[in-house]
């Protein structure tokens, strides 16, 4: 269970004001990229399943570049506040615009490695940093 599902945005002014007080700026984060989901027309990526053509978005975590001996490898982690997927550009060194920070929804068929979820090659569309 993810922690945006663990307690639901409470109802009522009151109530919301006293969960932002008291919720982490962790879970206050999570509960935004949620609510952005909705806007976005993607899926949440806690339930995405392997094999599935999937439409993810959220918030670049991480970009590495790994140099491989046949092909370059650009590596970017989305996440979205109920978990974490691998984007990963074969034969790129570096893409304008992917960067640690920059919010994104992208496309592609979710695949495994390495106990992780990740889409190769992705369709992406890059949005506000602060979005």
């Amino acid at each position: 269970m993810t922690v945006a599902e663990e307690q639901p945005t409470p109802k009522g002014w009151l109530r919301r004001a006293l969960h932002r007080l008291t919720a982490s700026d962790a879970e206050l984060d999570a509960e935004a990229l949620q609510s952005d989901l909705d806007r976005t027309g993607a899926e949440a990526v806690s339930g995405c399943r392997r094999g599935q053509q999937v439409c993810v978005a959220g918030r670049l975590t991480s970009v590495v570049y790994t140099p491989r001996e046949t092909h370059p490898t650009l590596e970017a982690e989305l996440w979205d506040g109920s978990g974490t997927v691998l984007l990963v550009w074969l034969g790129r060194r570096r893409i304008p615009g992917i960067e640690p920070g920059r919010s994104l929804v992208a496309k592609g068929r979710l695949a495994q490695r390495e106990n992780r979820s990740v889409i190769y090659n992705p369709w992406y569309e890059l949005h506000a940093a602060n979005a």
